[in-house]
């Protein structure tokens, strides 16, 4: 049996149980050494300075939208998306042992959580909601602090590790809450097993430069299967676009398609070929 220690090192966003640690767990099958980080961005620098041979950040939930700045930090970095995982979101409203509902005056999370919860937030009276940097951090705090009118949305997880009592459970607003995240490497993993392609870009401008873009794809019947749009800092009204592709850059046709589009864009990154959750075992 391997020793703890030499597991590889991943680094996530958040207190241990947070969501994203899970997930690493689950994608890694539990064999790992996790590095908690207080950002985002930390998490990018870990893997950057090979503090961590790995990060995982989330990358887009099913009900609140893609989460922006890590699409932004993939372009600051020099990493590789290598992998990709998504996980069942189930928030938790999380207090001390023996607190009821009717005591609870104030309720903290991630702002990611709190969003998922609207709706049950909407029907508490006489309770406010405050954003923290991270959920299971936020059950934490309470415990340290023993704040006996304060709850935390958090996972099952959390709770049970922090020894704390679940008030409410499953109070996101919908219950096909997902959360995709990205695995990110300092180096691009094997490419024949991928099939899937994240790239960035900024179009020339030129007339109908959207749709050339997306036309060297469809040339090569090659599917999109997302395309998100971003302010170009520095050129107000002038955006980038990230893309997800089906295929990998080992293939010639794929190959064919991103040199194609370097002739009609100002900026390309490809940002990694990776197997898809779905393909990954």
């Amino acid at each position: 049996m391997a020793n703890a220690e030499q597991y590889p090192s991943v680094a996530f966003q958040g207190t241990h149980y947070a969501f994203s640690e899970i997930a690493a767990r689950t994608f890694f099958h539990g064999k790992i050494r996790t590095l908690p980080c207080r950002s985002f961005e930390d998490v990018f620098q870990a893997v950057d300075t090979g503090r961590a041979r790995t990060g995982i950040v989330p990358i887009e939930n099913s009900l609140t939208g893609s989460i922006h700045r890590n699409f932004d930090l993939l372009l600051e970095y020099d990493v590789q998306i290598t992998g990709e995982t998504a996980l069942r979101i189930v928030q938790n409203l999380i207090a001390l042992p023996g607190a009821k509902l009717a005591d609870i005056r104030t309720i903290y999370s991630h702002p990611q959580a709190l969003e998922q919860c609207r709706r049950f937030l909407s029907g508490l009276k006489n309770v406010d909601a405050i954003a923290k940097y991270d959920t299971a951090g936020s059950v934490k705090e309470i415990r340290e602090k023993m704040m006996s009118s304060a709850a935390a949305i958090a996972s099952q997880q959390a709770a049970r590790d922090y020894d704390m009592q679940i008030l409410q459970a499953d109070i996101e607003d919908f219950p096909e809450n997902f959360t995709r995240f990205h695995i990110i490497s300092k180096e691009a993993g094997e490419i024949p097993p991928a099939d899937k392609t994240s790239i960035a870009f900024a179009m020339k401008n030129i007339p109908g430069a959207l749709f050339k873009s997306l036309s060297v794809f469809a040339l090569r019947d090659i599917d999109l299967l997302k395309i998100e749009s971003r302010p170009l800092r520095g050129k107000p009204w002038a955006y980038l676009f990230y893309l997800d592709f089906a295929g990998n850059m080992a293939e010639e046709r794929c190959q064919n398609a991103i040199r194609h589009l370097e002739e009609i864009t100002s900026f390309l990154k490809v940002l990694g070929s990776y197997p898809s959750h779905q393909n990954h075992s």
